[in-house]
């Protein structure tokens, strides 16, 4: 099988992607082996390409988020067959999707949308199950009981942001105001449903305030979580939750949500493949619900560029426009032009 992995050299102290060759894997127990026809890249293949710097044996296979055909299964899965197209974001202790083939827990996949193609389908995954178990999982929003709260997104034109609004708009029919700080991405968010879009790289409790906006009881933090902190727990409304998935480098004082009684909690979607929780299955269930939503058309792709080939040149272009912080939405790269 052809794959692109990251390889550190350590004389050089700098490290490239190459292209190479390995024996293609057999399925064993619950996994799929699934040949890999489109992927999109996502800020967490960055920051574990950016912690690689030593020789490896070979090169590091990095991607989380892939769209393919199941070529053969292990002897105990049963949710899928031969020949059946799929989409999931994988597992982060394991061989990641820049290569041909790629080995996969069924547990983690789910069935790709009938409405879209390959590349429209990979923009999904892995921005897909942050979003859902960020607000159905850890913020606990129950769409029955909390329509028409308010949910702060604040990076709402990135990859999770993109997929959160349709979440929280159509699904748990939430008032959505998100932030972006340039008129494409206020755009674009405008477009995927929110309600309002302030600057986050203004003073948001003065924009608030302006706007005649009320504390929201739900925050979802996707951008800097350090430089957010202080102004999220200002926002946040009494008895109101504050979510992130974005890590911090500082202490942050928790007792400034003390008298509100409000919360703060993590989203990792990688938490349950990693720590082999015995409800791994529930992102199968999920991606499968996102699927139905797309076919009924309820919410949209996320996809915004697609960078070409999957080549060792155009990931690292990728890479490097996610770094920048400029994208909007999802890049993806396929296996042929």
């Amino acid at each position: 099988m052809k794959a692109i992995g990251y390889q550190f050299d350590t004389e050089k102290k700098a490290g490239s992607f190459v292209e190479f060759e390995q024996p293609t894997p057999k399925p064993k127990d619950y996994d799929l082996l699934v040949k890999i026809e489109a992927v999109s890249v996502n800020p967490v293949d960055y920051k574990v390409r950016q912690r690689i710097n030593d020789l490896q044996n070979l090169p590091k296979i990095l991607g989380w988020d892939a769209a393919g055909v199941v070529e053969s299964v292990g002897e105990k899965a049963s949710l899928f067959k031969q020949g059946d197209r799929v989409f999931y974001a994988g597992d982060i202790t394991r061989s990641g999707s820049y290569a041909s083939h790629q080995l996969v827990d069924e547990r983690i996949v789910g069935h790709m949308p009938k409405s879209l193609d390959f590349a429209a389908a990979a923009a999904l995954p892995l921005t897909s199950i942050t979003a859902w178990e960020a607000l159905f999982d850890r913020l606990k929003i129950n769409p029955a009981v909390d329509k028409d709260k308010q949910i702060l997104i604040i990076g709402g034109a990135g990859g999770v942001g993109s997929i959160a609004i349709q979440l929280a708009k159509q699904i748990a029919n939430l008032r959505v105001i998100a932030t972006a700080s340039r008129e494409e991405s206020r755009q674009w968010c405008l477009s995927l449903g929110a309600d309002e879009v302030i600057n986050h790289h203004s003073n948001m409790i003065e924009q608030f305030q302006q706007q005649g906006l009320a504390s929201p009881e739900y925050i979802l933090c996707l951008n800097n979580t350090d430089y957010h902190f202080k102004t999220m727990s200002e926002l946040i409304a009494p008895q109101g939750m504050i979510c992130s998935v974005v890590e911090t480098s500082q202490n942050h004082q928790l007792d400034k949500l003390k008298s509100k009684s409000a919360g703060f909690v993590w989203e990792f979607m990688f938490t349950r493949s990693l720590h082999k929780t015995s409800d791994r299955v529930k992102q199968h269930e999920l991606l499968n619900s996102i699927a139905d939503l797309i076919n009924s058309g309820k919410i949209k792709t996320t996809l915004n560029e697609i960078f070409g080939q999957m080549s060792a040149e155009n990931i690292m272009a990728a890479h490097n426009q996610l770094e920048a912080g400029s994208s909007i939405g999802k890049i993806v790269l396929t296996q042929t032009n």
